[in-house]
């Protein structure tokens, strides 16, 4: 499963990607650290799965999730 994750804070990125990679099922393909940073990761790799942050600076993980669907 191809899995992007998005989170400003790069310690929860880390921790979460870390937790991932224990499972063994799960490929994170992309990080991203902010809204834009995502919408391009999401477009680029296709993903399964976006692990998405909610309050981040700019772009929050709700407009993120809305402008994904548009597409």
């Amino acid at each position: 499963m191809k899995v992007v994750v998005v989170d400003d804070e790069a310690l929860a990125r880390e921790e979460l990607c870390y937790q991932l990679g224990q499972l063994g099922t799960e490929e994170v393909v992309a990080q991203a650290g902010n809204g834009l940073e995502a919408i391009a990761a999401v477009e680029r790799h296709d993903p399964d799965l976006v692990f998405l942050d909610i309050q981040m600076p700019g772009l929050s993980g709700f407009e993120v999730a809305r402008r994904l669907l548009e597409r």
